[in-house]
């Protein structure tokens, strides 16, 4: 009989992208990419592929809620990763859950809007993850945009010690959205910016990078590793996914989160 192997639960709260390149997929590959376990609840339904997203259905609020509460009942659950919201009624449902398991840590990614432009989030939505999801936030990990788009502010240190005011631990600024050569990630702790993190830019574009950062970030914290090193190896785990990314069809790349296990065969 083989051993029961005990693996870290990672929880997400996370959008259904029927592309497989982010979401809900994109969490379940990296949690398993990293031997943990993966379980969720989806916020909402969408109609998307590789290029765009043409329709958001969120889920409804008491359901998620309900999942939730049906799971967390079961399973000893490390960390909690949240991705797509995409109403401020599911903000405040997940905010409800997080209020009662005050002890697990939280990761989120606050998407505001799909690689292919289309938007997630109206002024509702982003107020109420401000007022009542950052507090909750153990690690943010917002790209340059959704920084400005949280805070109202343009410059990215300015931003970044916003969102550790608003109640984020650790903020981790992403610069792939930034006219520059290289990208520069903007690491703010302990009311400073605490570590500035280069990587070469790559020549693609990616659907579910953001997603795949925050739950390595997750996975890595779930299998002990405090925040920092976490964001420190979740980084170049990410990098690395993209660097062997693949495109399936005629939009954007789509990250290989086992590029390790082709490494190896």
């Amino acid at each position: 009989m083989p051993q029961n192997r005990a693996r870290p639960v990672v929880f997400s709260f996370s959008g259904h992208d029927p592309s497989g390149g982010a979401g809900i997929q994109a969490d379940i590959e990296t949690v398993a990419s990293h031997h943990c376990h993966s379980v969720g609840v989806i916020t909402a339904l969408t109609e998307q592929d590789t290029r765009n997203v043409k329709k958001l259905i969120p889920q409804k609020p008491e359901d998620i809620i309900s999942q939730a509460e049906t799971l967390l009942g079961d399973l000893a659950v490390a960390v909690f990763k949240i991705g797509l919201i995409g109403h401020h009624d599911t903000a405040s449902a997940l905010a409800t859950v997080l209020k009662q398991h005050p002890n697990i840590p939280v990761i989120l990614d606050p998407i505001l809007a799909a690689g292919g432009g289309t938007s997630f989030a109206n002024d509702d939505l982003i107020n109420t993850v401000i007022d009542l999801l950052l507090p909750h936030t153990t690690v943010l990990t917002p790209n340059s945009e959704e920084a400005r788009k949280l805070t109202g502010l343009t410059d990215l240190t300015e931003c970044g010690l916003k969102l550790l005011e608003l109640g984020c631990q650790f903020v981790l600024i992403t610069g792939t959205h930034e006219d520059t050569t290289v990208v520069s990630n903007l690491l703010f702790h302990d009311n400073r910016l605490w570590e500035t993190y280069h990587w070469d830019r790559l020549p693609a574009s990616y659907h579910g990078s953001g997603c795949t950062l925050a739950s390595s970030i997750a996975a890595l914290m779930a299998q002990g590793l405090a925040a920092l090193p976490a964001i420190e190896e979740a980084q170049e785990y990410a990098w690395n996914s993209l660097q062997d990314g693949f495109q399936p069809g005629s939009g954007q790349h789509i990250p290989n989160r086992f590029f390790w296990l082709e490494e190896t065969t």
